[in-house]
């Protein structure tokens, strides 16, 4: 068992699979329903698989009380160490708070909480069920419509509106077709296998899997770092998506997010965060609602209770 298996469920055994560390990480990128498939199979309510490559492994947790555990537990005895998180260093930068650990990301998860509280939440939750109906009344009536396109559209739109503040405009078009690019590549295991293998990340031009993702990543730093420049041109005013919040919070010496670090160090930072909250809210949201939906029309009893509420 791994330091990490032992920091993260020190009072039980964790079984791991047996199968060689690069074959268990080219089932999961190649096959990762399958390969989560067999593994339930062969441990029904948690085991341990090295897929990362960071000399730790992964514990996945099935069991209901092991998934209380984790949520419910003294949070000194459950740790998640930014270590694990590397390979999403390319993607998300050095300075995401899922990179921190200890002081530092007790710091930043202090500044970044705000937004997600009381009246702001609430004006967050108005802003998704526009943007849904928006968007559901756009589709054709009486048509069948693939679900996880829906979803990821109304996902993205709210994070671009939420998040960069951002509902027209040549910038807001820009974004949304790049970042969309840029989801798409993480679909296929040809094209994202470079998180997962260093060795991939090679520039043989636009045309290679990781020349592609750097030509997208630089247009879509540009286009961030455009946007806080303008922000602090303009000052933030009565503004309410998080990129404004995050440039107008303060922790509780009164320090802004760069701790006096430099503008262009803060920036960075604002940057990473941003990308963050995107790829951690984008694509999994809207596979969560897809799935939702897929549920609600497989299970008749839950489609009427939900109906029911509603009136």
């Amino acid at each position: 068992m791994s330091d990490l298996a032992q920091r993260v469920l020190p009072h039980r055994q964790i079984p791991k699979l047996s199968s060689p560390r690069f074959l268990q990480r080219l089932n999961w990128i190649a096959d990762p329903v399958g390969f989560m498939e067999q593994a339930a199979r062969q441990y029904p309510d948690i085991f341990a698989a090295e897929v990362v490559g960071f000399g730790d492994n992964l514990v996945y947790v099935n069991h209901p009380q092991g998934i209380q555990q984790l949520l419910k537990d003294d949070r000194q005895k459950l740790l998640a160490p930014g270590e694990v998180n590397r390979l999403l260093i390319p993607l998300l930068g050095d300075y995401s708070i899922v990179m921190l650990e200890g002081d530092r990301h007790r710091k930043r998860r202090k500044l970044l909480m705000p937004p997600f509280h009381g009246e702001k939440i609430q004006a967050y939750g108005q802003l998704i069920c526009d943007l849904t109906d928006k968007i559901f009344s756009q589709l054709p009536p009486d048509q069948s419509f693939i679900a996880r396109a829906i979803t990821q559209d109304i996902s993205l739109q709210v994070i671009l509106k939420a998040v960069y503040g951002l509902c027209d405009g040549d910038r807001y078009q820009q974004l949304k077709h790049l970042l969309v690019s840029m989801s798409d590549v993480f679909r296929s295991p040809l094209t994202s296998a470079f998180l997962f293998f260093p060795f991939l990340q090679k520039n043989w031009g636009a045309w290679s899997p990781w020349g592609h993702f750097l030509r997208q990543r630089q247009q879509i730093d540009r286009l961030i770092y455009s946007e806080i420049a303008e922000r602090r041109a303009e000052g933030c005013g009565e503004r309410q998506d998080i990129l404004s919040l995050l440039m107008s919070a303060r922790d509780e010496d009164g320090q802004p997010m760069s701790d006096l670090q430099g503008r262009s160090f803060a920036d960075r930072e604002l940057r990473d965060e941003l990308m963050t909250l995107m790829f951690a809210g984008h694509e999994t949201t809207a596979t969560a609602m897809a799935w939702a939906l897929y549920w609600i029309h497989r299970l008749p009893e839950v489609r009427q209770q939900l109906l029911h509420r509603q009136n």
